[in-house]
């Protein structure tokens, strides 16, 4: 009997064959992802999770969005798992926190702070959230023949949006004592950057014995203010989708 993916909405013979999956978090992003890497078309679409299916001459590969957070990543990663996916890129977006890092610039992620609330259901907190070595090294070199700006290191992964990463312009301005500070605490540790999802997938992809890499297009430096332009949004959305579809030609032709 073939598997069926209850929250992707995915048969098993619809994705016969394919090792690779791209994980952005929204839904919009997923065909402009898949077109970067070549022909493309509409599998699946059920609550926050959209699949798309791409071709060119290097294979075949999924872009399957999550949505916000651990918890729902960490169940497509489940599903593709068992629908036959053994590599996995997360596609996305984040804030800065570190001097010189500029809007636009592509965060590579090497390892991440469990701050996202989901993986500890995988693994304790002692257990590190890294990412594969062969992942990086595409999408490293993905940026370095794109010409696109980078920075490797380590990534802080949120279970929310506002308080765990110690944003103020909430509905009341309040972020309990054992996170204020935070931002400057992690910023001084040299960590890169905050987002949601990272810290799941690498420790879930870890445990289950898959491979997982990740980079974000910079929307925000926090260090010089906090409001998104939202003029530059999609040029960095362009430019991630570029280099995550040239890293997963990399990636399926074995030049990685």
């Amino acid at each position: 009997m073939n598997y069926y993916a209850y929250h992707l909405a995915l048969r098993e013979e619809e994705v016969k064959g394919i090792k690779l999956a791209l994980l952005p978090g929204a839904p919009e992003r997923c065909c402009k992802i898949a077109s970067a890497f070549g022909d493309f078309e509409e599998l699946a679409s059920h609550r926050e999770f959209k699949t798309v299916k791409a071709e060119s001459e290097e294979g075949k590969i999924l872009v399957v969005s999550t949505g916000i957070g651990g918890p729902s990543l960490s169940i497509a990663v489940e599903e593709l798992a068992q629908l036959g996916v053994r590599l996995f890129l997360r596609v996305g977006t984040c804030g800065a926190i570190q001097e010189g890092i500029a809007v636009g610039d592509l965060v590579i992620s090497e390892g991440a702070v469990r701050m996202d609330g989901a993986s500890p259901h995988y693994a304790p907190l002692s257990y590190p959230a890294c990412a594969h070595w062969e992942m990086v090294g595409a999408l490293k070199k993905a940026c370095e023949l794109l010409r696109c700006r980078y920075h490797l290191g380590i990534t802080c992964s949120s279970a929310t949006f506002y308080p765990g990463q110690e944003r103020y312009d909430t509905f009341n301005g309040y972020i309990i004592s054992s996170l204020r500070g935070s931002r400057e605490e992690w910023k001084k540790l040299g960590v890169l950057n905050y987002e949601m999802e990272i810290a799941t997938l690498f420790t879930v992809a870890r445990v289950l014995g898959l491979r997982s890499g990740a980079i974000c297009g910079v929307l925000v430096n926090r260090n010089e203010k906090e409001e998104v332009e939202e003029e530059k949004i999609e040029e960095i959305e362009d430019r991630l989708s570029q280099v995550a579809a040239e890293a997963a030609r990399l990636i399926l032709s074995g030049e990685e």
